[in-house]
Order: C-alpha cells, then structure tokens, then sequence
C-alpha cells in the first residue's frame, strides 16, 4: 500500500498555481497494493504534510505544517488507522513549520521545525533540535553508512554527520 497526504500547497500563489480546491479538506489516503482501491484514512488535518512509519510499522506518523505538531495513529492489520493523538510539538521563534520527516535505526524521529530539524525519541520526548542557517524543507540520510544527513534548505543543500545512522530500506 502508498500512505500519502494531500495538503492544499500547491494551490495557492507562494507554492504554486492559484486555483481552487475541488475538496472541502485535506486528507491522508491510502492506496491498495494492487491500485484498485483508494481509501480516505484522516480529515481532520490543516495541512497534512510528512509522514512516515514507525520501526516496526505498527504506528504512523503524520504531521500537520498549519498546526505544529505530529499525530500518531495505529495502524490495523487491513491498513487502516486509529487513534490520532498529537504527539509531539515543533516549537520555536525560528521560522520553520513542520514538512520532511523520517526516522533513524533507532526509532528517533527527525521532523523539520522553527529553526531546523527536531528530534524526537521513539515516546515523543525532544532530544534537541539539530539548528540550520535557513529554513529547511526536507532531508534524508545518506553515504553508504547512512550517517549524513542531506538537508534541503531555500538556498541550499547541506550535509551533517550524525552519531546514529538512517533506517537503510531494504
């Protein structure tokens, strides 16, 4: 299955192409394996933006750009979701919103936030904020140990060496 969210950026002036929106929300879908079926999971965001999975994939984590945090939510046996708490909180004077998220091989989940990107342990607690000299959109690790961090910022692109590795996909 492909987890995805549809936040309305693209439609407005600064991001993209202003237009309207043929839907009164912003959703988090879910699409089968096989493509056949479509199915709206969440309706209740601003903006739903990054998401990514926990290390065992029994939780989903979403954020919401408008709002400054992540939810969590359970995920069953036939995809869906449940729950759906908050989670964790991007806080900060910097600019910066939540967008790009993934998470390490430890469970720590990184999340762009005011004035970087945030980190928090796999219960939500923040372990720092890792500052960037502009605001930053999204990264990943990377280097065939997985211990650079790429960050893509406005104007820039910048690497960082961390301590714990990236989750490696397959």
């Amino acid at each position: 299955s492909i987890y995805f969210t549809d936040p309305g950026f693209g439609r407005v002036e600064f991001y993209g192409l202003p237009r309207p929106q043929e839907l009164s929300f912003q959703g988090v879908y879910r699409i089968d394996g096989d493509g056949a079926l479509l199915t709206l999971l969440a309706d209740d965001f601003a903006q739903p933006n990054g998401l990514c999975f926990s290390l065992d994939e029994s939780r989903l984590f979403i954020n919401d750009t408008e709002r400054g945090h992540i939810r969590v939510f359970g995920v069953e046996t036939n995809g869906d979701l449940n729950g759906g708490a908050v989670w964790a909180v991007t806080e900060g004077e910097e600019p910066g919103s939540p967008d790009g998220m993934k998470i390490d091989s430890r469970g720590n989940l990184y999340c762009t936030g005011p004035g970087g990107i945030h980190v928090f342990d796999a219960s939500g607690d923040i372990l720092g904020v890792i500052p960037t000299p502009e605001d930053c959109a999204n990264f990943t690790f990377g280097d065939e140990d997985l211990r650079s961090l790429y960050i893509a910022a406005s104007t820039s692109l910048y690497r960082l060496r961390v301590r714990v590795p990236g989750l490696r996909l397959f």
